[in-house]
């Protein structure tokens, strides 16, 4: 069959909703194969290990919070993402609330029943507008319910969400002693030293590291456990032997009175 929705390789977008409702199942499978999932330079431009970084930190703080919670939570980072008839674009972090997380090379709204719930970007050099002002009106305009940027050069943090779901102009979420409340993860977000952590009620979420170094100090600890079970099992059986041979020769010194 024909496809009936041809890519443009140069500006690849998603059907607008009318034209993806008048497809077949396989037209529709056929234009979701079809859209690119690798993500071009001017949408993912390197930046060093300061951006690395804080979306690893990010990313493996709320993976293991959920999983532990056992909500169903798709978090990426730079996925090519395609809303009905907009220009892709690649978040540097992106968060879906109870849908399958099961791996995915790209995230078309229109295949996958969904929007983006939230988006974290993290600036650390180039053009300050996109990041503050260009991004902020688009996620708006498109309907994700929360954003934050956390602006590595000066180790700020600013937060906007949705004050309804029709609503398509973020207002900016005021911070109470420094910590950014997401309605989306049920969680609050703060700037600590150089990292954006994560905090549930008072309790700072454990990052990639943090968790490593508490593994490994438990497995010191078990390993010092069972070499003073060893010690102490060696001591019983030494005590045990002694007193068995204590006995023998009281035993044997009795025996020898006896027959004297």
């Amino acid at each position: 069959m024909a496809q009936r929705f041809p890519i443009d390789p140069d500006d690849p977008r998603a059907p607008v909703q009318e034209q993806w409702d008048s497809m077949t199942e396989e037209q529709r499978a056929q234009v979701v194969a079809s859209l690119p999932a690798d993500v071009p330079f001017e949408l993912f431009m390197p930046e060093g290990d300061a951006h690395r970084l804080a979306k690893q930190r990010t990313l493996g703080a709320l993976g293991a919070f959920f999983d532990k919670i056992g909500r169903k939570v798709y978090l990426s980072s730079e996925l090519g993402v395609y809303y009905p008839g907009e220009p892709r674009f690649a978040p540097d972090v992106l968060a879906v609330i109870d849908v399958e997380p099961h791996p995915r090379d790209k995230w078309v709204v229109s295949h996958e029943g969904k929007g983006l719930d939230l988006v974290i970007e993290v600036h650390v050099s180039g053009e300050w507008k996109k990041d503050f002002e260009a991004n902020r009106k688009r996620y708006g305009r498109l309907g994700i319910p929360e954003y934050f940027l956390f602006d590595r050069t000066k180790d700020r943090l600013f937060g906007w969400r949705l004050p309804e779901s029709t609503a398509r102009v973020y207002e900016p979420i005021v911070p109470q002693l420094g910590r950014y409340t997401s309605s989306v993860l049920g969680l609050e977000l703060g700037i600590e030293g150089e990292h954006l952590r994560f905090y549930f009620g008072t309790a700072p979420l454990p990052e990639a590291e943090e968790l490593v170094a508490r593994l490994e100090s438990m497995v010191g600890d078990l390993v010092q456990s069972r070499e003073r079970d060893k010690e102490e099992r060696e001591r019983a059986e030494q005590e045990r032997d002694a007193a068995l041979r204590r006995v023998a020769e009281l035993e044997a010194e009795l025996a020898k009175r006896r027959g004297g």
